[in-house]
């Protein structure tokens, strides 16, 4: 559990596992044992397998499917739908950044128990993979691989090169900050800005085993969906991983595994077969279960905070993402309405443009407020009409910096993907 003390290696920092989040400075993280801490193509459901998928962090080559495909429902073959993309799956990928930025402003524990965003992107992510592996794994893989790491790469220079400034020595764990398999280091000073890689290293570790993972789903896809739940029970009571990379990774992975592999059911079209009563009868019973020991166990984890509670994060986002995934297959709903609402409709589609950008650089923004709050105290105007000390304003500076973030940095997703850079897509 977060907060055993533990250092593995030179400049790795850790800190107490149910310390309550300073005002400016509250993480999100499911389990970890360090502070540390980011998917358009969309289509709808059928009754025969699925070919649906939602916005990834990291969305798939335009060739040679576009990136902008999507398919209607009725009957196949499938057919082209206007308006190109699936704005449901835009919107749930939307709120969860909005929901990632407003905790980490905040820290608020019930956040999760509204909206578990790391499950929610991770079940997104998983139904994008399964598309895209129609096309060979490696390349696949490779197509991923190239889109995530060099944003992470740029990103990585100031980051790096600023905990340098502030008298970090790294030693040869740096290669984690070429290709995050593990949690890359760094110190204390940094560590808000850092911490946030814990996602991006799981899903480079999902990406890599997704081949295997859906050869294995297919093979049984109910039983494998249900025992993917297994290892992170098994991890809570019978064997707990080490305090290091391998075990953080580990516990991560076990963590959101049925997440992604309910991805894949949607994809595949496995939840479209099954009952209502069914699936909301299997999702209320693991939000139950989740929701009971995360109350339950306050006493021993300090917190019934979701993101500090493996098993029970796992439950909840099991639950939650099952009944959001089967909405869809079920009901078959696009949330073409959005249309209606021109800036709305806007802001969806830049979100989910530069999901990297927003996921990579919103700690640096909620970092600089702070310093920026701080001038405007010196301004008498600004002392006495602003609210200064509240932590909304704080939350206002922070997106007015993540939208000035957009145009200076996003070009780069745009370079990695290949296409024409852009200020906003």
């Amino acid at each position: 559990m977060r907060g055993y003390p533990q250092q593995y290696d030179q400049g790795y920092v850790q800190q107490p596992y149910a310390q309550p989040p300073a005002p400016y400075e509250p993480y999100e993280q499911p389990w970890q044992y360090v502070l540390e801490e980011p998917e358009g193509v969309s289509t709808t459901a059928q009754l025969t397998p699925v070919r649906s998928a939602p916005p990834d962090l990291v969305p798939e080559e335009p060739e040679p499917e576009p990136e902008l495909e999507s398919e209607q429902d009725p009957k196949p073959p499938p057919k082209p739908k206007s308006g190109g993309r699936d704005r449901y799956f835009d919107a749930l990928r939307a709120v969860a950044l909005v929901r990632v930025v407003t905790y980490h402003t905040f820290g608020w524990a019930w956040a999760g128990l509204v909206f578990p965003s790391m499950g929610v992107m991770f079940a997104l992510a998983g139904t994008l993979m399964a598309k895209s592996l129609e096309r060979p794994a490696f390349k696949v893989v490779k197509s991923r691989m190239r889109r995530l790491l060099p944003p992470f790469w740029f990103w990585g220079v100031f980051v790096v090169v600023a905990m340098m400034i502030h008298d970090w020595m790294p030693g040869w764990q740096i290669v984690f900050w070429i290709v995050p398999v593990g949690d890359p280091p760094g110190n204390k000073w940094g560590v808000q800005a850092w911490e946030i890689l814990w996602y991006l290293r799981t899903y480079l570790w999902f990406v890599l085993l997704s081949p295997l993972l859906l050869w294995i789903f297919r093979k049984a896809p109910l039983p494998v969906l249900l025992l993917s739940l297994v290892p992170i029970v098994v991890f809570q009571y019978e064997w707990t991983p080490p305090w290091n990379r391998f075990g953080s990774a580990l516990t991560d992975l076990a963590t959101y595994l049925f997440c992604w592999l309910v991805g894949f059911a949607h994809r595949e079209g496995v939840l479209q077969r099954l009952r209502p009563p069914l699936v909301v009868l299997a999702s209320l019973a693991a939000l139950a279960y989740g929701g009971w020991y995360a109350f339950a166990h306050q006493g021993e984890f300090g917190t019934y905070d979701l993101d500090e509670i493996p098993l029970a994060q796992a439950f909840w986002s099991a639950g939650f993402v099952t009944l959001l995934m089967y909405f869809k297959a079920y009901r078959d709903v696009d949330f073409a309405w959005l249309a209606r609402f021109k800036r709305l409709d806007r802001i969806v589609t830049i979100f989910n443009a530069r999901a990297v950008t927003i996921y990579l650089w919103h700690e640096i923004a909620l970092v600089l407020a702070v310093p920026l709050i701080d001038q405007f105290w010196k301004v008498p105007a600004f002392e006495k009409w602003l609210p200064l000390e509240s932590q909304w304003f704080m939350f206002g500076i922070g997106w007015v910096l993540i939208w000035i973030a957009i145009p200076l940095f996003g070009w780069v997703e745009d370079v990695a993907a290949k296409k024409k850079p852009k200020l906003l897509p």
